[in-house]
């Protein structure tokens, strides 16, 4: 397929990787004010808002990550939007007013509220009117770390997201020293719909890690002449790319945390000896990212803003929308750099904890890229085959004439065989698992065997258990289904604009089951009900609001139908949603 002409940049490429020191909301327009600073005790001010009432201002205001000035949908001014600093059991009342010349609208994600209250637009209300001003009220019925954002068009790519700190009712179960939030993100100074435009006619037109002549040679040396040509002829038969690990890359992406890009170096201080705890929230529009602290241990206390047996891990993956809350505590007087790197490696976000401001620690390289295993391409049976570059005698088949395969059983981890629904086979699906795997103690592609002590679902357990003992009553299933070469996504291969809505009966039990299709991770938000994550026994594990379902990967969470009215579920990769991985769902 012709590669279209990258656009054109005004910087270097490290410069784009990097940003500018001074980027972020008015940057070189003579309106900057140091937002890369905005979670510091001091110098400056958290832009935080506390309390029961908020009246927030969207509006588009120019920033500047690059060196070029560009447009921004933000909340009273600033990428991201305030902190909002909530208390469990009291009633919250946020008026927000839209000032831009579009519609609007914002979700609070991970958040128990009524329907008409969850903010998106076309389910629970109208979405917010230019010049209009709606208000949100509701109870606040949980504590932890959560996050809100639009849910209109690709505003949460240009900028429309924050995040959401929620005390508990009583005392801290993991008291600390100092606190900071600390929000990955995603910008990009294309417009998103010119994103999605070249998506839509070359899926991997953002990834430059494409099979080489020199890979192959390497190969050659490695494995032989014959298994090198069967590697290829594989991948070419299947018209897919072993090194497609996420849509949109650092080509155009600069990665920040807490509104800053790398070069600015977000700083949160501390003195040795103290607890501190960092509120990670992935507030991407397409972009996973593998987190860790060279030097320091981490202790991870919460996931998605409920408390979890510690676990002390090195690194964590943090997929779209999910939220970890961890524990370090540096015992030196010196600098410690908060690394986090796509899960593509073509970029990273990073920042600083230091006892003074100004000082810095080396930023690590990032790991290398690595390529798709047979487990993320054929789930179980794939688990038995090893690694992806002993593909002998497999070149011949192409993912239509897997699925037919009687492998069933054949490796551990084996779910049961897998129902494909009719709608399944179609030009919007070109890869079915029959034998998904069923582990939850995999990290996911580019972490395993790194050497370093890797957080998986397998190590997560909610304190206090599930919320609803009750054993499920019904079951419904639902597989993630994809065409990556057209850029096409859906549930059971159907795109959310011919889908009918799922029913939950009020009050009931029941059972998701989610059978991951394709060869990329899928980050799954049910919206106004919790997900309580099972292990392969169909125990409870943990209870999360977004659930990463990783490649050719089955997993199975409970539901209690609690929440009457029409309520959003889909993938959290933003253009993976837009091009129809969305269904709605109906609890009456």
């Amino acid at each position: 397929m012709k590669r279209f002409p990258p656009p054109a940049i005004d910087v270097s490429r490290r410069r784009f990787v990097q940003g500018i020191a001074l980027g972020g909301a008015g940057a070189g327009l003579g309106l900057w004010r140091p937002n890369n600073a905005w979670a510091l005790p001091s110098p400056g001010q958290p832009t935080a808002l506390s309390g029961t009432e908020f009246d927030l201002a969207v509006a588009e205001t120019p920033v500047n990550y690059t060196g070029v000035a560009r447009p921004a949908v933000t909340v009273n001014g600033g990428v991201p939007a305030p902190i909002l600093h909530w208390k469990e059991g009291t009633t919250v009342t946020l008026r927000v007013s839209n000032r831009l010349r579009t519609p609007t609208s914002i979700h609070w994600h991970g958040i128990l509220l009524p329907a008409h209250m969850d903010g998106v637009p076309g389910l629970s209300f109208d979405g917010i009117a230019p010049g209009e001003t709606f208000v949100y009220r509701f109870q606040v019925r949980q504590a932890g770390t959560y996050w809100y954002h639009s849910h209109s068009g690709f505003q949460e790519q240009t900028g429309l997201y924050g995040p959401l700190v929620i005390a508990p009712a009583g005392p801290e179960r993991y008291p600390t020293d100092r606190d900071y939030v600390v929000m990955l993100s995603d910008w990009t100074d294309e417009d998103p719909d010119r994103i999605y435009a070249k998506l839509k006619k070359q899926s991997d037109y953002y990834n430059f890690a494409q099979p080489t002549a020199p890979d192959f040679f390497r190969d050659v040396r490695e494995k032989g002449l014959s298994q090198a040509l069967d590697r290829r002829k594989m991948w070419n038969q299947m018209r897919m790319n072993p090194t497609d690990l996420g849509d949109v890359s650092g080509y155009t992406y600069t990665y920040l945390m807490n509104g800053t890009a790398p070069a600015g170096n977000w700083t949160g201080l501390f003195r040795p000896g103290e607890k501190v705890r960092l509120r990670f929230i992935n507030g991407s529009a397409s972009t996973l990212f593998d987190v860790r602290i060279p030097g320091l241990k981490m202790t991870v206390i919460a996931a998605d803003g409920q408390d979890v047996d510690p676990v002390p891990v090195d690194e964590f993956r943090i997929s779209v929308a999910e939220t970890y809350d961890v524990i370090v505590e540096p015992q030196e007087d010196r600098a410690f750099t908060v690394f986090a790197q796509s899960i593509d490696r073509t970029g990273y976000a990073r920042g600083t904890l230091a006892p003074r401001a100004g000082l810095e620690a080396e930023v690590p390289a990032m790991d290398p890229r690595l390529w798709l295993s047979m487990q993320d391409m054929m789930g179980a049976m794939g688990r038995d085959h090893g690694d992806i570059h002993d593909m002998s005698g497999m070149a011949g088949m192409d993912m239509n004439d897997m699925p037919g395969m009687d492998m069933t059983g054949m490796a551990m981890g084996a779910a049961p065989p897998v129902h494909h629904a009719r709608t399944e086979y179609g030009p919007g699906v070109d890869m079915h698992v029959d034998t998904p795997r069923t582990n939850l103690d995999d990290p996911g592609i580019g972490l395993r065997d790194n050497g370093r002590r890797v957080l998986t679902y397998a190590d997560l357990h909610t304190i206090g258990g599930s919320i609803d003992p009750r054993e499920p009553s019904r079951e419904i299933e639902l597989h993630l289904t994809g065409n990556m070469d057209r850029f096409m996504w859906s549930f059971d291969g159907v795109k959310f604009s011919d889908a009918t809505p799922v029913h939950f009966n009020h009050g009931e039990r029941l059972r998701i089951v989610l059978v991951n299709d394709t060869m990329m991770n899928h980050p799954i938000h049910l919206h106004g009900m919790w997900s309580e994550l099972e292990n392969a026994e169909g125990q409870f594990q943990v209870r999360k609001h977004t659930i990463n379902v990783q490649p050719a990967q089955r997993i199975t969470y409970g539901v209690t139908a609690d929440a009457l009215g029409r309520w959003a579920y889909h993938c959290h990769l933003l253009y993976h949603m837009e091009a129809g991985m969305f269904r709605e769902v109906v609890v009456s």
